[in-house]
């Protein structure tokens, strides 16, 4: 990639950031439901996930597409190269750049240190690749995980809301589950068979690999909490009691 290139990609990475930025703006307008404005530490939160929903609509659908428009691009995914792909990975690096800015703007640093860490190796990991253009297939792969995360996002939101209809949050429990499997689990799982197998373990092979390991076992340590969490309860322990105020992530 020449200088032009990558000033271009740098320009829109700004300007998703401020794309993401008009949209928290936005948020504000959304009217909140009883529980969230009765509990005036749950705003940022509620206006948080607002904006992660929209970029998880955005973002997973665009990866679906993408890969379903051109699946060629499967067969070489260290090399494979298309527009689209590049545009949506300078697309979710400003997503993440705005939220990690937002977590620290508004002080939830030490209740969201993990996203913060998640954040950090998805932006390190999509700069390289927007630098030197290569395993653009693996972002796009990943970046299904938004298909999920479309689920995972409105459990919260329903979680907030305290929505008096179980059956909402019943129906949603199960298709986020199908989802993760579908859309978390099997991508990360393939890609990082394919890392190990098949990825040169050094320069930026061994960057992305290393970054590939960390969030398998975030991955997983999410699944279990969601496991806890949503289908066996009385396995939860410390969570009498416990609110969802504090917390950005999904935990009990």
């Amino acid at each position: 990639m020449g200088p032009g290139w990558r000033a271009a990609s740098a320009a829109l990475v700004g300007g998703s950031v401020a794309i993401f930025g008009g949209l928290r703006r936005a948020a504000l307008a959304v009217p909140r439901p009883a529980a969230v404005r009765s509990r005036p530490s749950r705003a940022w939160r509620w206006r948080n996930l607002l904006v992660s929903f929209a970029h998880s609509v955005l973002a997973g659908l665009w990866a679906l597409f993408s890969l379903w428009h051109s699946p060629e691009l499967l067969s070489d995914i260290q090399d494979g190269y298309s527009v689209s792909g590049h545009l949506l990975v300078c697309f979710s690096s400003g997503y993440f750049i705005h939220d990690s800015l937002d977590i620290i703007f508004n002080h939830q640093s030490r209740s969201s240190w993990e996203y913060l860490v998640h954040h950090a190796m998805a932006i390190s990991a999509f700069v390289s690749l927007i630098i030197t253009g290569r395993f653009l297939v693996a972002a796009m792969l990943l970046l299904l995980v938004e298909v999920s995360n479309i689920f995972l996002t409105v459990r919260m939101l329903l979680k907030m809301s305290n929505v008096p209809s179980p059956a909402l949050y019943e129906a949603n429990k199960y298709v986020n589950l199908v989802m993760y499997f579908a859309f978390r689990l099997a991508p990360q799982a393939y890609l990082t068979w394919y890392f190990l197998r098949y990825v040169e373990v050094q320069g930026q092979g061994a960057f992305l690999t290393a970054n590939l390991l960390m969030l398998d076992a975030m991955i997983l340590m999410y699944f279990s909490r969601l496991l806890r969490s949503d289908f066996f309860p009385s396995l939860r322990k410390g969570s009498a009691g416990r609110d969802v105020d504090g917390e950005k992530f999904l935990i009990d």
